[in-house]
């Protein structure tokens, strides 16, 4: 009972942001109710196969640790581009290349965690959690565009919510500090119902069961400039979820080899490639659910694969997914701020180890999280490039990553003079110094 409790609040952690995109990815392409019913639900079916996939630890796929996949943000913006100009069999079929193309590259991705030393990873764990904050507040408020954004009910929902999980984490222990998340979700939605602003109407509309289809949507077809734009979708959820398995790595304990990232990346291919058959999405590891297992201290990979079998059986099940839909988006928000600012947390966490070490190091983490956080709020500073370079350095996380990734190999992988000097022998010094003194 205990383990379906943290499960279940797992799932609540990402469902939120796991339906979102199939909800804005639907609209923009003018689906009808029965075929975003479909694709809201083979989403979330998906999301837990797809964490499975990750959770196992097979010779051939899987991180084996705690992490939950869901669909990537990064891909909503490509997706609609590319329904509105090949259709959407042209949106599929660049999925499932980019799927195979994941799993290929795999085993030299992998070979280079050499440049994601803890300076790296503790900046990109750090950068996630602060691009985060905005989607939190922004629910906090009702949601971006809501008619109520702002209003006194939703600024109430929203921090009772996160008052309510902060005192229970304060005054609680054990098994009730270790779900005060779903705790704080489930008050927040009673408080919101007895305040009469909870719609129970999709769980009306929900059918009862529904089946997976393979290319539901038709057969895919290929077009070259879709494809490389997912593949680049498909390289910069690899940089975000690099990011995730190193700070699971730090929270569990677990070293990563380059063998276990290679397993990491092919997991992730495999699950795209799905994406592709079924009619779904690329997937990527959730951050959320990582601030979740710092909060609750319970780093338990059949935690996580309780999670990914509720969320194949609530892809089976419409009508039960649909409860979960109620929870007002101000709670959400609430839930969220804790959460992710455990994220950032785990990312400082991670820097005090090395921040001190060198200069080099307090300016790489300057610069990275400076971008990172720019980028999130102004992404319009990069709209005259490129349509295939603006999927880089539109997304927060992604441009931070590769901010740090550089700075890394210019301050502390490449040879200087400055660094020969400090690593040379006492005694040569000496003579360098005496030498010059003549």
């Amino acid at each position: 009972m205990k383990s379906a409790a943290l499960g279940f609040q797992h799932l609540l952690a990402m469902y939120a942001g796991a339906v979102l995109v199939p909800l804005i990815v639907g609209d923009a392409l003018g689906l009808t109710s029965e075929q975003l019913t479909y694709l809201v639900a083979i989403d979330i079916l998906l999301c837990g196969v797809a964490t499975i996939l990750q959770i196992v630890n097979t010779r051939f796929f899987g991180i084996g640790l705690p992490v939950v996949l869901g669909c990537t943000f990064t891909a909503v913006g490509p997706m609609i581009a590319i329904g509105a100009e090949y259709g959407i069999s042209a949106i599929y079929g660049s999925i499932l290349v980019s799927g195979l193309i994941v799993v290929l590259i795999s085993g030299f991705f992998g070979s280079l965690v050499r440049f994601f030393p803890p300076v790296v990873t503790g900046s990109v764990v750090t950068i996630i959690g602060i691009t985060l904050i905005p989607v939190a507040i922004n629910n906090m408020g009702g949601g971006q565009g809501a008619s109520d954004f702002g209003s006194l009910t939703n600024i109430a929902l929203s921090f009772g919510t996160l008052l309510f999980i902060v005192l229970v984490y304060k005054f609680a222990t054990g098994f009730l500090r270790a779900i005060s998340i779903l705790l704080g979700l489930a008050v927040g939605t009673l408080a919101a119902t007895l305040m009469g602003v909870v719609d129970f109407s999709a769980i009306g509309e929900a059918s009862y069961f529904h089946m997976v289809e393979p290319f539901y949507f038709g057969a895919p077809t290929f077009e070259w400039s879709a494809i490389l734009t997912m593949t680049l979708v498909a390289m910069v959820s690899l940089v975000e979820s690099t990011g995730t398995y190193f700070a699971l790595s730090d929270i569990t304990g677990k070293k990563l080899s380059e063998k276990d990232l290679s397993k990491g990346y092919r997991a992730e291919g495999l699950a795209i490639i799905l994406g592709g058959i079924f009619n779904s999405f690329p997937y990527t590891t959730f951050s959320q659910n990582v601030g979740l297992i710092q909060m609750s201290g319970v780093k338990s990979r059949k935690i996580i694969l309780i999670t990914g079998l509720m969320l194949i059986s609530l892809g089976f099940l419409p009508k039960v997914a649909a409860f979960t839909t109620i929870i007002p988006t101000a709670v959400l928000g609430g839930a969220m701020i804790a959460m992710f600012g455990m994220v950032i947390s785990q990312g400082i966490k991670m820097l005090s180890k090395i921040i001190t070490e060198s200069q080099e190091n307090s300016m790489i983490v300057a610069c990275s999280v400076g971008i990172g956080l720019g980028v999130t709020v102004v992404p319009e500073i990069f709209a005259q490039l490129p349509a295939g370079l603006q999927i880089l350095t539109s997304n927060g996380i992604v441009a931070g990553s590769v901010t740090a990734i550089a700075l890394n190999i210019l301050f502390n992988m490449i040879p200087s003079k400055r660094k020969a000097e400090a690593k040379a022998p006492v005694s040569v010094q000496k003579n360098a110094v005496n030498h010059s003194s003549i």
